[in-house]
């Protein structure tokens, strides 16, 4: 099928990003947002052709991909539902795809759930960057009903955005992105909240003072949106609780060899860690 218009449903880091890279491509792109503000800013940063806070600027494309945030693509607004194009390829860039499944098959019959691996800290309709998906993995996550013309459709944009095509079940999906993109986040902010309750305020300083690159590292992820958190977590739960508990465990695990002071282990221990690390690079 020919995909000439398409419509982003929000502006932000991912909507905002696609929308400059498909027009650096010579896609006619359409964007809807919420606010009368984010559409003028968003029009001044050249983000789509055509940007309206009207649900209607979306009704005659050919593909709308919803880069909304999680707890509104869970529980989409009836004015943008009733607006897609009942013909139109229709695709997410949910970080948790099973809860989202659920919802659009039964709202859309040409719904594909997928997933961009890409992204910064930064958030809004400021954030959107070029460049963004190259050379990133782009998942999506077919069912046995899914239309397959809709599912090429995708794949044709994930080539575009020159991302790597990878295509998994809903649920292997969320468990993985559990592993490594979710408990990162709660990692990350434990880390920087037990820097932050060092009760001695000297020395809390001072580990403000000379921090550098290996805590930026392990805390960027942590600095980034509480709502994205809040929802991989609450969307997520039971997944992300199983990659807490093992992370409790490893941590755990090298914590004893500490107490033990058996340092032939724990050198094991890190070797293993220092091999392993470039295989998920």
């Amino acid at each position: 099928m020919k995909i000439d218009r398409i419509g982003i449903v929000g502006l932000g880091l991912i909507g905002g990003s696609i929308g400059l890279e498909l027009q650096n491509k010579g896609y006619e792109v359409y964007g809807l947002v919420n606010k009368i503000k984010t559409a003028k800013r968003a029009k001044e940063r050249g983000l789509a052709q055509i940007i309206s806070t009207n649900s209607k600027v979306i009704s005659n494309c050919s593909m709308v991909i919803l880069a909304m945030p999680l707890e509104q693509l869970i529980n989409p607004p009836p004015e943008l539902v009733n607006a897609l194009p009942r013909n139109a390829v229709i695709t997410d860039v949910g970080s948790v795809k099973k809860p989202v499944l659920e919802i659009w098959q039964k709202l859309h019959p040409r719904f594909i759930g997928s997933h961009p691996m890409a992204g910064t800290i930064q958030t809004g309709v400021e954030a959107g960057r070029t460049n963004l998906f190259n050379d990133r993995p782009w998942i999506a996550t077919p069912e046995e009903a899914t239309d397959e013309e809709a599912l090429e459709a995708v794949h044709q944009l994930a080539i575009t955005l020159e991302s790597q095509w990878i295509t998994t079940d809903s649920e292997t999906h969320d468990q993985a992105v559990a592993l490594i993109s979710h408990l990162p986040v709660f990692v990350s902010t434990a880390l920087l909240q037990t820097v932050l309750n060092e009760p001695n305020q000297s020395l809390l300083m001072l580990a403000k003072t000379i921090a550098s690159s290996g805590f930026e590292d392990t805390t960027r992820v942590g600095g980034g949106n509480p709502d994205l958190g809040v929802a991989m977590a609450s969307n997520n739960r039971s997944a992300l609780l199983n990659a807490i508990t093992s992370y409790r465990s490893s941590l755990e695990k090298l914590e004893e060899m500490i107490k033990a002071k058996d340092w032939d282990q724990l050198q094991k221990e890190l070797l293993g860690s220092q091999m392993n690390r470039p295989g998920f690079l």
